[in-house]
């Protein structure tokens, strides 16, 4: 993805240009944060809108090409006291694909060895205040804890100290701030009370509060981030799916190029166990490929001359000599990527709410951490209860809580998607997903396998091989799949296709050309009755075809209907399964199709479907969707063709199946990467599960903070066990989210 793309944005003007502009975030800790890096890049002139993701730490922004640029956004975010650099989707799948990031190695070794240190000197600490609750006798000196207790809070705190200032200097509150103002006020209250009383300090000191909330935070963050860097597995493992060198054959000889410089129609050579390195066509060899990571096709799938193999699949056992057909961003693992990261990226409509819940979250807690303190002393009359009051309030809110209760399941639901290839296009189309109580399907290529076979042919008045003839001519132009089936059965009986002329598709009709200066018809019974024909003697004949679910396809030369034949396109194995799936779930399933009444009515039938419309033309297909939205449906519609773009348009949610075309893909919020009716409901799963933990991570991070403020302000928790529960509040909701990782269709 090129960091700097032209799109629309919503925000725009009518028919304005905008620019999409992607950037990898750094230093933020919790959802304040997001929102400040957010505000910071708004203020830039020329920026319509700025989404960032907390978990992903990801800026997207779209703006005006002509009044800022990515220098200027990253200066924008510097300025507000956070890192940021330009997102680069070479640079991620090159780290994906070979040893991690060294900066963030780095990081993650200086965390640890961190939280070791926090550990080593609090555990005493810790000790020492589980002893005094079960009546032990041994105590440190206070010097001691002094000495224990003030390198975790220089060396610890000082990440939340430099936090606190970038946001305070900003005007803002973060988790810093709540956590720098409530460990000092602890641990500068012990160290007074050490310098005025010396060894009689015993009972007014705090170290142990302080030093526990630091470590406690310190072990929660620690957590958070494996937790985060889980939930973002599934984007680093379609990264890592691109091999970063080819063989290419050229002039004769077989080099190792590095994939940037392979270009479309190169030769490629692929052995053995390699990973295909771009989407090709097969030229020599014949192999199976694993396409488990790209698909979720758990079984491999063999490939032949002629056909096609995807850049990141495994090869099995053979040498396949491959013609190049996309490279780079054009490949399907490119859009695959895209398509994942656009959905992850982007913001649910409740985590708007949160944003602004959380705004105002840390200016309300240390206001309440005021009242407190000022409560206590004025009717308790005791400075100790107030300050342990006030630093308890202050530690045990988690804006944390609410930043990633949304982000997170919506990263984790959409990867495990992923997996299975079920590939989501955005927020939107996952929310809607949810809601869903209506399933429209197209038949051919979506419930059917889009092999339609000429069973039979029957001249009427006409001598048979001419009439196959000429069908096969009419036909031989066609990409249609009915007009294949007329060809090969042609190809069969040993008549090869001659060149006709004049040839017309009739969208929902049929074809019609000239052969050998003759008029050639071939089609339903609507494209007889427009041109005038009689169709009355090949009535029973159609009757008998269709009642047995077959399609029945007239022929006319001259002016007369010389001709009948049957064509069955087979149903897909998973069909009936995929509709007694949504029955289950009490989602009813409706069938459009192009066929005549009686043979869509045969396959409805067969599966299961009550509600089967036939005679259904292309255009209507879209009237058809918008009529059930106006009954109070909220309707998905899945389909594979061209003239099923429109109606993926009109329906809540367009499921596209991924065998289609490119115009059904692109038109589709949801796109199935495999032929597999069963991930119709199983993209509705994914969708409800992920919004389940969305309510569920929001609630319980609601409740924790609506609680535990209360109970802090009236002393009823100690800092260190407020400290404790707030570090663990925000593994609790990651960790909920991670439960969707477990997902499989």
């Amino acid at each position: 993805m090129n960091p700097l793309s032209p799109t629309v944005a919503s925000a725009a003007p009518p028919g304005a240009r905008t620019a999409r502009i992607a950037l990898d975030i750094g230093g933020m800790t919790c959802s304040a944060c997001a929102g400040r890096v957010e505000k910071a890049l708004r203020r830039v002139p020329g920026v319509i809108t700025a989404d960032v993701n907390l978990v992903l730490e990801r800026a997207e922004v779209a703006a005006t090409p002509e009044a800022t640029d990515a220098s200027r956004l990253v200066e924008a975010v510097e300025d507000a006291g956070y890192r940021a650099s330009v997102h680069s989707d070479a640079a991620e799948v090159s780290r994906a694909a070979g040893p991690a990031d060294e900066a963030e190695e780095h990081a993650a070794r200086r965390d640890t060895m961190l939280l070791v240190f926090a550990v080593a000197f609090t555990l005493p600490l810790l000790l020492q205040m589980l002893g005094g609750l079960v009546g032990l006798p041994w105590r440190l000196s206070p010097v001691g804890e002094a000495m224990l207790a003030t390198p975790v809070q220089i060396i610890v705190g000082w990440r939340f100290y430099r936090g606190a200032w970038k946001a305070l200097r900003n005007l803002s509150g973060n988790m810093d701030v709540l956590v720098a103002l409530g460990t000092t006020a602890a641990w500068g209250f012990s160290i007074a009370m050490v310098a005025l009383r010396g060894e009689h300090a015993h009972g007014h000191l705090y170290f142990e509060g302080s030093a526990v909330v630091l470590t406690m935070v310190m072990v929660g963050k620690w957590l958070e981030a494996r937790a985060k860097r889980g939930a973002t597995a599934a984007i680093r493992e379609l990264m890592a799916l691109r091999p970063q060198s080819a063989r290419v054959e050229r002039a004769g000889r077989v080099e190792e190029l590095p994939i940037d410089r392979v270009v479309v129609g190169d030769i490629v050579i692929v052995r053995p166990g390699e990973r295909v390195p771009v989407d090709a066509e097969v030229l020599e060899g014949e192999s199976e490929l694993d396409e488990s990571l790209i698909t979720g096709e758990s079984l491999p799938v063999l490939k032949q001359p002629g056909g096609g193999v995807t850049g990141g699949s495994i090869n099995g056992q053979g040498l396949l000599r491959l013609r190049a057909t996309a490279v780079g961003a054009d490949t399907t693992l490119a859009q695959i990527i895209r398509l994942v990261e656009n959905a992850q990226s982007g913001k649910a409509p409740v985590q708007r709410l949160v944003d602004r819940v959380s705004a105002v979250f840390v200016p309300v807690v240390v206001a309440l951490a005021v009242l407190s303190f000022a409560a206590w002393l004025i009717w308790g009359g005791d400075l100790e209860p107030a300050l342990v009051a006030a630093v308890s309030v202050l530690v045990i809110a988690c804006p944390c809580a609410l930043g990633l209760a949304t982000p997170t399941a919506l990263v984790a639901g959409t990867g495990s998607a992923a997996r299975a290839g079920i590939l989501i296009r955005d927020v939107d189309a996952l929310e809607r997903a949810h809601r869903v109580n209506t399933v429209v399907f197209d038949k051919t290529g979506t419930l059917t396998l889009g092999r339609p076979t000429l069973l039979s042919l029957t001249a009427l008045n006409a001598d048979e091989p001419e009439l196959l003839r000429a069908a096969a001519a009419v036909q031989a132009g066609s990409e249609h799949p009915l007009a294949r089936a007329f060809v090969d059965y042609a190809a069969e009986r040993g008549i090869a296709a001659d060149a006709a002329r004049d040839v017309r598709a009739r969208p929902g009709m049929g074809v019609s050309g000239r052969w050998n200066g003759r008029l050639v018809l071939i089609g339903n019974a609507a494209l007889m009755r427009e041109h005038g024909l009689d169709i009355s003697e090949a009535v029973p004949a159609l009757s008998e075809i269709e009642q047995a679910g077959r399609t029945a396809i007239l022929l006319a030369m001259d002016g007369c209907v010389v001709g009948l034949a049957a064509v069955a396109d087979p149903l897909r194995p998973e069909a009936a399964e995929a509709i007694a799936e949504l029955r289950e779930r009490r989602i009813p399933a409706v069938l459009l199709s192009g066929d005549a009444e009686r043979v869509a009515a045969a396959v409805g039938r067969q599966l299961g479907i009550e509600d089967v419309r036939g005679e259904v033309r292309p255009e209507n297909k879209a009237a058809a969707v918008e009529q059930l939205r106006r009954d109070g449906r909220v309707v998905a519609m899945v389909g594979d063709g061209v003239n099923d773009a429109p109606a993926l348009a009109a329906a809540d949610v367009g499921i596209a199946v991924g065998s289609g075309t490119d115009v059904a893909m692109e038109t589709a919020g949801v796109t199935l990467m495999r032929s597999d009716p069963r991930l119709v409901p199983a993209a509705l799963d994914v969708s409800r599960m992920t919004w389940s933990k969305i309510r569920q991570n929001l609630f319980w991070a609601f409740v924790y903070n609506a609680l535990g403020l209360p109970l802090a302000a009236f002393g009823l928790l100690s800092p260190a066990f407020a400290g404790a529960a707030m570090a663990l509040s925000s593994v609790c909701v990651v960790g909920n989210s991670l439960l969707l990782r477990r997902w499989r269709p």
